[in-house]
């Protein structure tokens, strides 16, 4: 049965029902100066298999990683998820779970969550991780107000080396409370040990670097943590997850904070969100330590159970006190990388992270061999490095050639260091096999020739 009125008799029984004369009187308290004088220009009704057919027409005009080779990373990579990770963070027990207030019957998301922080800890040797924040921005400027509420210092000494939109982010953080960001300059693609030292100071809470930084070089983290800790300041590193099942822990390092983007943990690129922070620290820390922590227990039966955790310094428990704003997290997306992390495991994440230095170094020779393009750079790199092109040959135009041939180019340098200008940043994963690196190498060579 419809209810709906079909004919004339039926609008205006409806009219008198509701007290008006015209369907216009509806509408009379919108000036009659900007009311449509005309039917909407809407096409004709379609059945559901026209639309269907209709959106997917739409949706062939559309470029995305599942289309196109992707040679880009500057933060956000194009790494493979194994279709478990999707599978279990579909179910719906993860998927729509939020703050899990009441531990009894929040065991099961508890619980990946505390995998979660154990597998994190395991991968950066650190002595605690909380169950996620926002991203790998929000992290790192998480850990420098942490450090600067432990040292009691006001300035944070960053290198310019550390990705450019996160230091955008630990700008805004800083300068709203009222605190300094000094930034170390570098020509070399390596943050310079004397200009640390240089700059460090007994004003500074602490140093932060990232390695593999931005351009892809691999940072002498030891020996900055040592000046670092020499002036009584505290040490964070931007790590790069995958990186860190080849490369040393930083925690054997003896850095105060690891955080990064842990994006590329099984998490797809999703036009650039929503991302996972990354944040772990020595034990010291606790006290101060951002967003939430799950902990393991036992009953008065001696059951184990998982609950929260030392959760005091959130705003939604002691505002006035807080030493953090942090009261959410990315449950769904920590549930995510645990998931990869588990299906992968160690030897897993090893050769993953060796595929992409093999592929990446393959591609840098294969590429530095054309007329013209050079490797600026000669320190050690992970799976992203940096060429610098012809003259005539800007970046962005290339780009747009490489498109053309079914490529997502690299990212322009120039675009954050001008001094850098003509320089391009590329990136392999262990996704891109030898066809599509030769592809890449074959098109520049071409676009090389033509816009000669």
């Amino acid at each position: 049965m419809s209810f709906a009125p079909h004919t004339e008799q039926d609008i205006r029984s409806m009219l008198v029902t509701i007290g008006v004369e015209r369907v216009e009187d509806l509408f009379a308290d919108i000036p009659e100066a900007i009311r449509l004088k005309h039917p909407l220009d809407i096409p004709e009704a379609l059945d559901e298999l026209s639309v269907t057919r209709h959106m997917l027409e739409l949706s062939k005009k559309n470029q995305s990683i599942d289309t196109l080779t992707c040679f880009l990373g500057a933060g956000i990579y194009d790494h493979f998820s194994p279709s478990v990770v999707e599978a279990m963070v579909s179910r719906g027990e993860f998927l729509t779970s939020y703050t899990p207030y009441q531990p009894e019957l929040s065991q099961g998301m508890l619980q990946a969550l505390y995998e979660y922080q154990s597998l994190i800890c395991g991968l950066t040797g650190m002595d605690m991780s909380n169950a996620s924040m926002y991203d790998g921005s929000t992290a790192m400027a998480e850990a420098a107000l942490t450090a600067i509420a432990a040292t009691g210092r006001n300035t944070v000494l960053a290198s310019s080396l550390v990705h450019p939109n996160y230091r955008d982010v630990l700008r805004t953080y800083l300068n709203s409370a009222g605190y300094n960001l000094l930034e170390i300059d570098s020509s070399s693609g390596v943050t310079d040990l004397d200009a640390i030292e240089n700059r460090l100071d007994r004003n500074c809470a602490c140093l932060i670097l990232q390695s593999p930084n931005f351009f892809g070089q691999l940072e002498f983290i030891r020996q900055a943590t040592e000046l670092a800790h020499q002036k009584g300041a505290l040490m964070i590193v931007v790590v790069d997850p995958i990186s860190l099942a080849l490369l040393k822990p930083p925690g054997d390092d003896d850095v105060d904070f690891v955080v990064g983007e842990g994006q590329s943990l099984g998490i797809n690129i999703s036009l650039g969100g929503p991302l996972l922070g990354i944040f772990a620290c020595k034990m010291e820390h606790q006290r101060r330590f951002p967003g939430r922590i799950v902990g393991v227990a036992q009953d008065n039966e001696g059951r184990l159970g998982y609950t929260m955790t030392l959760r005091t310094r959130e705003q939604d428990i002691r505002r006035e006190k807080a030493t953090s704003n942090i009261c959410t997290n990315e449950s769904l997306l920590a549930v995510a990388a645990a998931v990869y992390m588990t299906a992968m495991g160690r030897h897993g994440l090893r050769q993953v992270a060796e595929s992409c230095v093999q592929k990446s170094h393959y591609a840098a020779e294969k590429l530095s061999e054309l007329p013209g393009v050079t490797l600026p750079l000669k320190g050690r790199y992970f799976k992203e490095f940096v060429i610098r092109l012809p003259e005539h040959m800007p970046p962005r135009r290339l780009n747009e050639i490489l498109l053309k041939e079914g490529i997502l180019g690299g990212y322009d340098l120039g675009e954050n260091y001008p001094e850098w200008k003509g320089c391009m940043l590329l990136c392999v994963t262990e996704k891109r096999s030898k066809k599509e690196i030769d592809h890449l190498v074959e098109s520049v060579k071409l676009a090389l020739e033509k816009e000669r």
